[in-house]
C-alpha cells in the first residue's frame, strides 16, 4: 500500500488568503474541475463556497482540513457490506 495521498484533488493557492479545491479528474478547461473555493476569515478559520452540491460542513480550521473533508467525502472505500440484523420469528396471537 501506498502513503501517498489521493493526487486526484489539490488545493492550490491563488491569492494570500484564498483557495481552490481541484478535482484533477476533470479537463484544465472544464467548470467541474473546481469543487470548492476557500476563504481565510480569522486565525484559525476558513470558510469554503462549495461549487459542488455536497453535504460537508462550509467552516473548517484550515484549508488542509477542508480538502481531507472532500477527499474523505469522494473515497470509495467508505461503502461497507450490510449489516444482518436478526430477526425474530412473528408474534402468533391466540
Amino acid at each position: 500500500m501506498s502513503d501517498v495521498p489521493d493526487a486526484r484533488f489539490e488545493l492550490r493557492k491563488v491569492a494570500e488568503r484564498e483557495w481552490l479545491i481541484l478535482d484533477h479528474r476533470y479537463a484544465e478547461n472544464d467548470p467541474r474541475r473546481t469543487v470548492g473555493c476557500v476563504y481565510h476569515v480569522d486565525v484559525s478559520e476558513v470558510e469554503v463556497m462549495w461549487i459542488r452540491e455536497i453535504p460537508v460542513a462550509i467552516r473548517y480550521m484550515s484549508a488542509i482540513e477542508a480538502l481531507d473533508e472532500v477527499r474523505r467525502f469522494y473515497e470509495t472505500s467508505r461503502a461497507t457490506r450490510p449489516i444482518e440484523i436478526p430477526h425474530l420469528p412473528p408474534l402468533i396471537s391466540k
